[in-house]
Formats: structure tokens, sequence, C-alpha cells
């Protein structure tokens, strides 16, 4: 198993959370889903119902009082919440929620960038991030997508000292990996004309892509025919509440 045990290096998606209109509805269909278990506990902490896979984090679901916010959110881990922050805006980035301590577990940020895309900061303590990665059940991948992806290179380049790196296996799509400075790969920002509006993609790994669709549609989603791709057998499902993620089986 892919178990992380220490705090990620700066820049890497270290956390995702979830807020809908519903949360039981939700507990229950990512329960069916992706096999997931509740620690109910940790909603004390200000984290939300923490989804656990082998006993491990791999996520949070959240009640949300209102239509903002909904949707899957990726948190960046960073060292100085504060300092990243203001990096952030620097770069031309903007502030929705300030840097926060989450009691004793971490704190907080939830910026917006310059073409759009929410996204979050995670200065780990007690909470680690997930700590279940890159397995069926839990987060693979994150990438950014947006009408406009130049003024978004050039924001996580400076705000994370990314390095950009083309993606020769793809040369028809318009898609930049974002490495970290150790050469890490930690997702990519892929530029679409015709997408609605920019945001940070969540994927999961399962192990039968075909079958986690089917089950998905049984709980009351909806989703695209799985298609094979370069990397894999994907999917796009859209949850009952309107909230669209990916799931993959890796090559």
């Amino acid at each position: 198993m892919s178990y992380v045990s220490s705090i990620q290096p700066d820049g890497t998606p270290t956390w995702i959370d979830l807020r809908v209109p519903d949360r039981e509805r939700a507990l229950e269909f990512y329960g069916a889903l992706f096999g997931w278990e509740y620690d109910g506990s940790a909603a004390e902490t200000g984290l939300g119902t923490v989804c656990l896979l082998h006993g491990r984090p791999v996520a949070a679901i959240a009640q949300a009082p209102t239509t903002t916010g909904f949707g899957w959110n990726m948190y960046f881990a960073t060292a100085d919440c504060a300092g990243t922050a203001k990096r952030i805006v620097e770069a031309g980035g903007s502030l929705l929620k300030a840097p926060t301590d989450v009691g004793d577990q971490g704190r907080t940020a939830i910026a917006e960038d310059p073409v759009g895309a929410r996204f979050g900061l995670w200065e780990g303590r007690a909470h680690l991030g997930c700590e279940v990665v890159n397995e069926p059940g839990s987060l693979v991948r994150n990438d950014l997508v947006t009408p406009d992806p130049e003024p978004a290179r050039a924001f996580y380049t400076a705000v994370f000292d990314y390095t950009l790196d083309l993606n020769e296996t793809l040369p028809d799509l318009d898609f930049t990996f974002l490495r970290r400075r150790d050469g890490h790969e930690i997702g990519g920002i892929f530029g679409f004309p015709t997408a609605p509006k920019s945001a940070w993609a969540t994927t999961f790994e399962v192990a039968d892509t075909d079958a986690v669709v089917q089950r998905a549609i049984t709980a009351g989603a909806t989703a695209d025919a799985p298609e094979d791709t370069a990397y894999g057998r994907s999917a796009t499902i859209t949850d009952p509440f309107g909230v669209e993620f990916s799931v993959i089986t890796r090559l």
C-alpha cells in the first residue's frame, strides 16, 4: 500500500475534502463507491467526517450551508501557511479564507488563482493529510483544467517553485506537468479552450473502472462511458449533488 507517514513536501497535493448539502447521503454514496469507512469523532476537530481506507484518512466530507464551495477541494502542503498565502497574493491570486488554525490538526487557508480555480493550503500538524494515496479507493491525481493556461502556469511556478515539463505522451493536447523542486510530478495544467470554468479536477484510483461506474449509477450518479487512455481506463462521474470527479484504473 502507498502509505504516507510524514508531512508531504511543499506544493504536494496532500488533502481533499468534499462539501455537500446532504452529508449523510454523501457518506452512503462514497462508501458504496470506494469502500470507505468513517470517523465521525473527527468532525469535532473541524475537519468534517474523515473518510478512512485501511483505517487511515483519505478524505473528509462536510455539510455545507450554501451552494458556495460545494465540490471536491484540494489542499497543497505547506510548511508555512501564512508565508505561502502571502506569495499567492503577490503572484496575482486572492485569499478567500485567511490562514486559520484547525485545532491541533493543522493550519489552513483557501485561495483562488488568477484564472478562477479554487484550492486550499494545509500546514500539517497532528493531521498529516491523506495517509493512503495511489491505491484503489484513494486520491491518485489532481490536474488543473482551464481555458486560460498561461496565467495559471506562471502563477503556480511563482507560488510553489514548480518547474514545467511538456507532456510528450499526449502531443496533441495542451498539457504541462508540474514538478516540485526535487523533480516529483504533482499534477498538471490542461489547457482546454471550451472548459466552462477553471477548476482543479480530482481523480481517484480504482481497481475496475467499469464496475465503479456501474456502482455509481446504481447509487444515483451519472457518468460518462469509460474509455481507454494512454494512462489507463478512466471515466468521469457526477455524484448525486452535481459534483464531478474522475476514476482511473491505471496501466
